[in-house]
């Protein structure tokens, strides 16, 4: 399997059969590797059951909850384990659609973020405070990172496996949300090509939001951080 879907879950039991079903259905050929930290709700059992008439999908189970950057980093570290050469990570509630993993493999850049803030991007349904909020933190991290990528929070991306091994993936040091930031600030900070491709992105409709107010804080203080080292 040349190209392989990581998805972190947490408490996904109502959606994990129907993502697989939906990921297979737009790119067939790639494998499906789900990460699952010990979720109580059977999640992970979930998964074993699809696996087990499908073996284009895995499931890495983890002993217990450690954060989303923590899930990354195993499941990308099993991924290249599997041979994968391309992965794409994504989020496991539907907010990113998997009928878009085909523009995003498409694309031969080292890293291709599927954006909510290029042209033909967005995110329906959001209240006007959410959009301005989420708008302004993109700014925020721009200007204190110099980063020159219109998303710069995105979780829906496609990785080259040796961008992933150039810019250290298994030394992030965030364990949460802003992991998503962080490694594209290596990207961008070794020189790796970017590309930004529209997406729309739509809030979940089964199971339990994990966004907490605490995230907001987490991803300023990482902005803080990597623009000091970027200093």
């Amino acid at each position: 399997m040349r190209e392989i879907v990581v998805i972190p879950t947490y408490n996904e039991r109502e959606n994990v059969r129907a993502m697989a079903e939906a990921v297979r259905k737009a790119v067939p050929e790639a494998g499906i590797l789900f990460v699952d930290d010990a979720s109580p709700d059977g999640t992970g059992d979930e998964i074993d059951a699809v696996s087990r008439a499908d073996d284009h999908v895995m499931c890495l189970h983890r002993a217990g909850k450690e954060g989303l950057g923590r899930a990354y980093v195993a499941g990308f570290a099993r991924a290249i384990e599997l041979g994968a050469e391309r992965i794409v990570q994504m989020d496991c509630d539907f907010s990113h659609d998997p009928a878009d993993l085909p523009r995003l493999l498409k694309e031969d850049a080292a890293l291709v973020i599927g954006s909510r803030y290029v042209k033909g991007g967005g995110t329906p349904g959001w209240p006007f405070k959410r959009r301005l909020i989420s708008r302004a933190g993109g700014v925020f991290i721009r200007a204190v990172t110099g980063m020159r990528v219109k998303d710069p929070t995105g979780g829906f991306k496609c990785w080259k496996v040796s961008a992933l091994e150039k810019i250290g993936f298994r030394t992030a040091q965030s364990t949460g949300y802003s992991f998503q930031m962080e490694l594209n600030f290596r990207a961008w900070r070794s020189g790796l090509e970017i590309v930004e491709i529209p997406i729309l992105f739509t809030d979940r409709t089964r199971g339990v939001s994990k966004i907490t107010p605490g995230i907001a804080a987490e991803s300023f203080k990482m902005a803080l951080r990597l623009g000091w080292a970027r200093r």
